[in-house]
């Protein structure tokens, strides 16, 4: 039996973290073939979620995908994205997340800074978050 990935792990710790801190988790994903998301609000093959509890409904955090429904301009959708496509989950506010290895390095234009602190201890940015992989 081959060992589980700690892909779907690592997606919840970060889900539960956002939650329990108050901040809104976000997730970067690159579309595919297989991933079930409204097109008209994918950007070069990336889409940004929101899957804070406010903004989603029946959301499943699997070892395999990710499902919930969610309204996209007021019309609603059943979302699907399998772990694969998962680029990353973030906290909208400060930036803080992971983004995972073997994935592009800065999806949607984003920071990351896995540590609790930002990456050259500069005050959190402010407005949309930004992603980078921090080594």
């Amino acid at each position: 039996m081959s060992e589980p990935s700690t892909k779907p792990y690592l997606i919840r710790a970060i889900f539960d973290w956002c939650t329990d801190a108050g901040y809104t988790p976000y997730l970067a994903v690159q579309v595919d073939e297989y991933t079930q998301v409204p097109m008209a609000y994918v950007k070069d093959g990336k889409i940004v979620l929101n899957i804070g509890m406010d903004a989603v409904r029946n959301l499943q955090l699997g070892n395999e995908d990710i499902t919930c429904g969610g309204r996209f301009g007021g019309v609603a959708h059943q979302l699907i994205v399998p772990m694969s496509a998962v680029i990353g989950i973030f906290a909208k506010e400060t930036g803080q997340g992971l983004v995972f290895q073997g994935q592009e390095s800065s999806p949607m234009g984003a920071t990351v800074a896995s540590d609790g602190g930002s990456p050259d201890d500069e005050p959190p940015p402010q407005g949309k978050p930004t992603l980078r992989v921090v080594k």
